[in-house]
C-alpha cells in the first residue's frame, strides 16, 4: 500500500482553513508536522506527500504584552470559526526508504473582543493576534512493512507572533499595547499507521520539546480512508499546546478539535 502520512495547516487557522484553506492565541498554530499513512510496496521509490487540511480548533489560554495584565481566552469551535480573518495550513513529506522530511506550514489572524481582563481593572478586552509557525523534521523508520509503521522524529519548529490588546471600562479603559515575539524549539517524537484492512488504517504523532519556549507539544489520533493510490483522507483529533514568555510577552495556550484532511502523494 502507498506510503504516505497526513499533515496538518496550527492554529489557529484550521478553521481559516474552513475559510481560505487553512496555529498564537487563536486555533491556527500549528503546528504541524505529518500523519503517514500505511506503507509503500516499494520501499525504495522516492514518493512526496502534501496536505491540506482544516483543524477546528478551539483555545484557551493566556496572554499579555509589555506588562499589562493578563488576559484569559477561553474559545468553542464556533468562537474561532467567527473570530479568524485570514489563515492557511499546508504540510509535505519527501520520502526514500526508511528516512523521510517533513514539513508544516501554518498561519492565522484572530481578532476576538471574548477574551476576559484578569482582575477588575477593565471592563472588557479586545484581542488581535497573528501567528505563523513552520516546523521541519527528519523521520526514521524503527519498525515497519507493509501493515504497519513507527517512525522516530527530530526536528524544529520556528514561531512568530503578534499581539495586540486593547482595553476598555475602568482604571485601564483606553490603554492598548502590541507586541511580537519570533523563537524556535526543538522537537521530538513519534509517529505511525496500522492497517485495519487495505483501505482502513489508523495514524497518529506525538511530539514534545522547549526551546524558546518552556513547553512545546503537539498529539494527533485519527483514522484514515484511502480512496485511491493517490488519494486518501483522514479525520481525527488533534491537541497542541506552547508556553512562550519573554518578559514582555507572554503566550501560553491550549488548542484542541476536530481536524479533517486530504493526502495526494505522488
Amino acid at each position: 500500500m502507498p506510503k504516505s502520512f497526513w499533515i496538518p495547516i496550527p492554529a489557529e487557522l484550521l478553521m481559516t482553513a474552513v475559510i481560505a484553506a487553512a496555529s498564537g492565541s487563536l486555533a491556527a498554530d500549528a503546528l504541524p508536522v505529518t500523519a503517514p499513512s500505511p506503507a509503500e510496496r516499494d520501499p525504495n521509490r522516492v514518493t512526496f506527500a502534501f496536505s491540506p487540511y482544516l483543524w477546528i480548533a478551539g483555545i484557551t489560554g493566556d496572554t499579555a504584552v509589555f506588562g499589562l495584565p493578563e488576559v484569559h481566552s477561553s474559545e468553542s469551535f464556533g468562537d474561532i470559526l467567527k473570530d479568524v480573518d485570514f489563515g492557511f495550513m499546508g504540510a509535505g513529506e519527501l520520502r526514500y526508504g526508511y528516512f523521510s522530511v517533513l514539513s508544516d506550514i501554518s498561519y492565522a489572524r484572530v481578532t476576538s473582543d471574548s477574551a476576559t481582563p484578569r482582575g477588575v481593572l477593565a471592563d472588557s478586552v479586545d484581542l488581535k493576534q497573528e501567528t505563523f509557525s513552520a516546523m521541519l523534521g527528519v523521520g526514521y523508520t524503527l519498525i515497519g512493512n507493509e501493515e504497519s509503521r513507527l517512525d522516530a522524529v527530530v526536528g524544529a519548529k520556528l514561531w512568530w507572533t503578534e499581539t495586540t490588546i486593547s482595553f476598555a471600562g475602568g482604571p485601564l479603559g483606553g490603554t492598548s499595547g502590541t507586541d511580537e515575539a519570533t523563537w524556535v524549539d526543538g522537537l521530538a517524537g513519534f509517529r505511525g499507521v496500522y492497517s485495519l484492512t487495505p483501505e482502513i488504517y489508523l495514524t497518529g504523532w506525538g511530539y514534545i520539546g522547549a526551546g524558546g519556549a518552556d513547553l512545546d507539544w503537539d498529539i494527533m489520533a485519527g483514522v484514515g480512508y484511502k480512496w485511491k493510490e493517490s488519494i486518501s483522507a483522514v479525520i481525527g483529533y488533534r491537541a497542541l499546546g506552547v508556553d512562550y514568555s519573554n518578559g514582555s510577552l507572554t503566550n501560553d495556550i491550549v488548542e484542541h478539535g476536530p481536524i479533517l484532511g486530504v493526502v495526494f502523494r505522488f
